[in-house]
């Protein structure tokens, strides 16, 4: 008498022959099918749960970027007898100094070569306005004015559109302090006990799972400081290159202004996907135009439009996809796919997120932890 066993159902004869009428193909192919609609339905909704707390979420994964970067300067100092704390608060404040002394140093620089600038501006404007009259265009400056008003009226037709947009920027700047402040404290929990958070995330599952969990998150770990490192060479050869092509061009035109401001803001800009190199570009091209010349200006163009192709199509897809170990195509596709979904987020976070879930889940396929698996949450972010 076997207690405790269930006794399968007998399959009935019609049941038996349906089957069989199935050939094995579809048979396999409706297995798969279902299979992967049902992960793809948890990963739609996983995706939803995050755009609604994207508030919450993204400081939170900017936090833990910020981390990967800090955390072997940390881990440094503990293993030269620094007390933890102090080893966190020299770290942390380190970087914040570093990166506020390279923003103080742009805002010196911009507002010192300010009054020359604007004395630039209003001479080129001049000028552009003299080309319009005499050259092949021959507007004259009536029409100029004209032209004018007729902008500043498609604006004033607009300006619901331009009303709501200031009242989203005034929601994004609430969002954005807030957000700062999430950053701070979370990265703050991080550096100071980011192996007793992992080892509270690891007890979440099951006892016979905690051994792949904890195995596939240090290897994701390991993959995103990486990641991080990598990045940070990324820009700095943005910032070299940049800064280097408009100081070549300069010496050709009686000197290129402000040319360590822009490569710092490059460098500081390139960190944030699209919007950031465009945006440093965008001042380096106009500098040149008011300072130089329009040819000269055709000329830093493109060698911003260069050294980002060179990013965009060599260093970030070959740089990038050998150290995460993610196929550069596929590193291409995943910052396509992230700006489309989520913006600039989706494209910042496309690429850490994609090579840290190919990392786990091949960990977790290889099956190694079975048979050696590592002491529970050690040394993965702390």
């Amino acid at each position: 008498m076997n207690l405790g066993r269930t006794k399968r159902p007998e399959r009935s004869d019609n049941a038996i022959a349906i089957e069989s009428a199935v050939p094995p193909g579809v048979a396999v192919a409706g297995a798969w099918s279902w299979r992967i609609l049902a992960v793809v339905g948890v990963a739609v909704v996983f995706g939803l749960i995050i755009i609604q707390l994207k508030e919450i979420v993204i400081p939170f994964m900017i936090a833990v970027l910020i981390s990967a970067l800090l955390v072997p300067i940390v881990q440094f100092l503990t293993r030269h007898r620094w007390p933890k704390a102090l080893a966190v608060a020299v770290t942390l404040v380190g970087a914040i100094a570093i990166v506020s002394g390279l923003l103080v140093l742009v805002i010196t620089q911009i507002r010192s070569g300010f009054p020359d600038l604007q004395t630039q501006a209003m001479a080129a404007y001049e000028n552009f306005k003299d080309f319009l009259a005499n050259g092949p265009l021959q507007i004259s400056d009536s029409q100029f004015n004209d032209y004018l008003d007729q902008a500043f009226a498609a604006i004033q037709t607009d300006s619901q559109a331009v009303i709501t947009g200031a009242l989203s920027v005034g929601t994004t700047a609430g969002h954005f302090l807030t957000g700062a402040l999430l950053v701070l404290f979370s990265t703050i929990f991080l550096l100071i006990d980011g192996k007793g958070i992992w080892n509270w995330i690891v007890r979440l599952f099951p006892r016979k799972a905690r051994p792949a969990i904890d195995g596939s998150g240090h290897a994701g770990w390991v993959t995103l400081t990486t990641f991080v490192k990598v990045q940070v060479f990324v820009a700095f050869i943005d910032a070299v290159g940049i800064g280097l092509g408009a100081w070549i061009i300069g010496l050709f035109y009686g000197g290129f202004p402000l040319v360590i401001p822009i490569a710092i803001a490059v460098f500081l800009g390139s960190f944030i996907p699209v919007v950031g190199a465009v945006a440093t570009g965008a001042v380096a091209v106009f500098v040149a135009l008011v300072f130089l010349g329009p040819f000269p200006a055709v000329l830093v163009l493109g060698v911003v439009l260069l050294v980002q192709q060179l990013e965009g199509h060599i260093l970030q897809p070959l740089v990038m996809g050998s150290a995460v170990k993610v196929h550069p195509l596929a590193v291409v596709f995943a910052v396509a796919a992230g700006s489309f979904i989520a913006g600039i987020p989706g494209a910042l976070f496309a690429v850490p997120v994609v090579a840290v879930i190919n990392v786990m889940v091949n960990f977790v396929a290889k099956g190694t932890w079975r048979t050696t698996p590592r002491p529970i949450a050690k040394d993965v972010v702390s």
